[in-house]
């Protein structure tokens, strides 16, 4: 059952992700509705979209960078931040890389490149990342919790593993609470137990924690709404205040179909891809990779890199 479990979360982030790409950073929901009105998920971007130029089954920017932290946590059976920034850093540092950069890339590059200039011929230690609170983890998180769910220390390998690209105290609580939700479900919880067992593990000092616990209240609260009105209220943006409680909710409306999710996130507008990763890897932990359409993760890309990092990912596990 847990490798089962192991495989939903980690295909669940990249297929969810994947699902919003030609939706992704549309905020008028009647706009969507005009476009796609039967939206299936993996629609087209259009021309003059932030992923133009991708073609349905490629990722969006986060699950790009999702790839790269499943490839390094698949080849060395943990998180090492050095090797993961090395490759973040290579890959959309390149000037052949053509796809969207958002401030969590732009910031940690130019820290990177600074830190290079002032200091020639030192390492860098990989933990000033972008002053940023937006998805760049969230989105990527699950081979990390796959690989450390028994580290009694979870909480502090989810701060390295954020503060790689953002350097920013509310996204390591974020982040952290996303990595206690996923560790309970990978352990057999139901959703909401998962959110209950988060909240009461989550560090209780600070503000950062307490916005967090905020978040996940409001968007208890609002189950009963459909995702697109509830999304309208939490928060289509980014900023993980308004994303991380969208995605809370949405999950909670369907836990148990995770195609509904995934669609009913993509139809409210907005970061809806930063909100299918999560809702895609909660999902996933929850009913399994079966739960997950095999249409759906045929569709991928560079499915078969992702079954054999996976699959490398379970038997280490």
């Amino acid at each position: 059952m847990i490798p089962d479990r192991l495989r939903g979360a980690v295909w669940g982030q990249l297929v969810g992700d994947a699902a919003c790409l030609g939706s992704h950073w549309i905020y008028d929901t009647a706009e969507i509705a005009r476009r796609w009105p039967e939206l299936r998920g993996f629609e087209e971007p259009h021309p003059r979209h932030y992923h133009a130029g991708k073609t349905p089954g490629e990722p969006t920017h986060y699950g790009h960078a999702a790839l790269i932290q499943l490839a390094q946590i698949a080849s060395s059976g943990s998180f090492d931040e050095v090797a993961f920034g090395s490759a973040f850093v290579e890959t959309f540092g390149s000037p052949e890389y053509r796809g969207y950069t958002d401030k969590a890339m732009r910031g940690t590059l130019a820290n990177h490149a600074a830190f290079r200039a002032a200091h020639p011929g030192e390492s860098f230690d990989f933990q000033q990342g972008a002053d940023d609170f937006e998805p760049a983890t969230v989105s990527r998180l699950a081979p990390v919790v796959a690989a450390h769910r028994g580290d009694p220390d979870l909480l502090r390998v989810v701060e390295r593993a954020t503060r790689v690209v953002q350097n920013n105290d509310r996204a390591v609580a974020h982040a952290q609470c996303h990595a206690l939700i996923l560790r309970a479900l990978l352990r057999g919880a139901g959703l909401r137990g998962a959110l209950d067992e988060a909240v009461q593990l989550l560090p209780s000092d600070g503000e950062a924690y307490a916005a967090v616990r905020v978040g996940i209240s409001r968007a208890t609260d609002c189950v009963a709404q459909d995702a697109r009105s509830a999304t309208a209220a939490l928060g289509q943006h980014c900023r993980l205040d308004q994303s991380f409680p969208s995605a809370v909710q949405c999950a909670l409306r369907n836990e148990h179909d995770y195609s509904a999710a995934i669609l009913d996130t993509a139809r409210a507008g907005g970061d809806s891809a930063g909100r299918a990763a999560m809702i895609g890897a909660w999902l996933g932990a929850t009913l399994g990779v079966d739960a997950i359409p095999r249409s759906w993760r045929e569709r991928l890309r560079a499915r078969d890199e992702i079954a054999r990092h996976v699959e490398r990912l379970v038997a280490r596990a």
